[in-house]
């Protein structure tokens, strides 16, 4: 008895209680020839070390962005998205709202933009859907517990036996993958009630139509390598009705798709489109050549700093994202310097959470590996300011095949207006 007390002191009553529940069930499948490893494989909730991180996750990036279908949710915080995260980085990196590599030149996109993408196709018990583009097969677990069937396809061997390993390892039963170019589709398994592409063409492959069901739906990003918009297409009398849903930007779908892209980015000449917001919203009420807009207007005044627009976040949520990104082309080989420009104007900013949490005009650089090379800021700021240009040049890192703006809030509280941002090559 002396013993048991000091072990339920040291453990706790709550996880002695299971163990020795575990114990006691472990005898008696023993005794009746029924003993298995695998009857302990789901541990109690509160053993999972994540659980916390991915309910703040959901409830900030997914619901707190507009997400509101109830069943993306569930699955949203049910499936454990580090187990699709590279080890190396799954303790950092697993429950940011960003896309994170995963090798092979590829991504697993942001939270936000699977659980949108996801509520979109409006998923459905009966529906047999097919993903272009496994990656890590994250897209796949969350559509798993949605619909009766997943067909995805992954052109990169070694990404898509990875994802197969750990659909398999978490029991996604209804998930079945294969290697292949997915411009070609599965023809052996359509037609399709629905299709979701997570990686961008420069227009919708004809086979993927060819094996979609009269009245089926595709969500799929377009366009050029770094202006892509996120459609949702529909199937009416043979033709697919586009419905634009908000600009974003994936990564290329490779294979037969890339070989017939016919705009191609110059990453000799970085740059940035409609950085002075001239250019007005697109039909979805996007800040035209931007994406990923959370908590931004348009604003007009004759004291713009270029032009007559600028774009203004507000929050007044501490540690909620108000923010804007841009990508663009830029070859550390061939662009050794670049020139980073803002103005900026702020009224009555107080920082986040966390002790960076303030606006920041920020620039990162990536490898072929997407993996991010370095940050530079212009920024950050806060309290009260009228309008004020900074500029950096800043070295290119030579690994760098191409670079993302974000301008935004942060996490912290208050007003940030930005204007007149500008990439340029600098020459010696």
């Amino acid at each position: 008895m002396v013993f048991w007390r000091k072990t339920i002191q040291s453990l706790g009553e709550k996880k002695m209680r299971f163990m020795l529940i575990q114990r006691w069930v472990l005898i008696l499948l023993a005794a009746t020839g029924f003993a298995s490893t695998r009857v302990f494989a789901v541990m109690p909730q509160n053993e999972d070390p994540y659980e916390k991180e991915r309910n703040q996750m959901v409830d900030i990036a997914v619901v707190g962005a507009g997400v509101t279908d109830a069943r993306v949710l569930r699955s949203m915080r049910a499936t454990p998205r580090h187990e699709f995260v590279p080890k190396s980085i799954r303790r950092t990196q697993s429950y940011l709202d960003a896309g994170v590599p995963i090798g092979e030149s590829q991504t697993i996109s942001s939270p936000f933009i699977v659980a949108f993408m996801t509520q979109e196709l409006d998923p459905q018990p009966t529906d047999k859907v097919l993903e272009i583009g496994t990656g890590s097969g994250y897209q796949a677990a969350i559509l798993s517990p949605l619909v009766k069937e997943v067909y995805s396809i992954e052109i990169v061997e070694k990404l898509g036996k990875t994802a197969a390993k750990v659909l398999k390892k978490l029991k996604y039963e209804n998930v079945f993958t294969k290697i292949g170019d997915g411009y070609k589709g599965w023809e052996e398994h359509a037609p399709f009630d629905k299709i979701i592409v997570t990686c961008s063409p420069e227009d919708i492959p004809q086979p993927l139509i060819d094996q979609l069901k009269e009245g089926g739906m595709i969500v799929v990003p377009m366009g050029e390598r770094h202006q892509q918009t996120l459609y949702l297409m529909e199937k009416r009398d043979g033709k697919m009705i586009r419905k634009a849903l908000r600009p974003t930007l994936f990564v290329p779908m490779t294979g037969t798709a890339e070989e017939n892209r016919q705009v191609l980015p110059d990453p000799s000449k970085p740059g940035l489109r409609n950085g002075d917001f001239e250019e007005g919203l697109d039909d979805a009420g996007f800040a035209k050549g931007w994406y990923y807009q959370r908590q931004l207007t348009l604003e007009e005044g004759n004291d713009a700093p270029s032009g007559s627009h600028f774009v203004q976040f507000k929050n007044n949520v501490p540690g909620q994202l108000a923010q804007l990104m841009q990508g663009f082309a830029c070859d550390g080989r061939e662009v050794p310097l670049v020139r980073f420009s803002v103005s900026f104007a702020c009224e009555n900013v107080v920082v986040g959470p966390r002790q960076n949490d303030l606006p920041v005009a920020a620039i990162s650089f990536y490898d072929e590996e997407r993996r991010e090379l370095g940050m530079f800021l212009l920024g950050p700021h806060k309290g009260t300011k009228t309008w004020l240009t900074q500029s950096r040049d800043i070295r290119v890192p030579r690994a760098a095949r191409e670079g993302l703006v974000r301008i935004g809030m942060f996490g912290s509280t208050g007003t940030a207006r930005f204007d007149n941002l500008s990439v340029e090559a600098v020459k010696h």
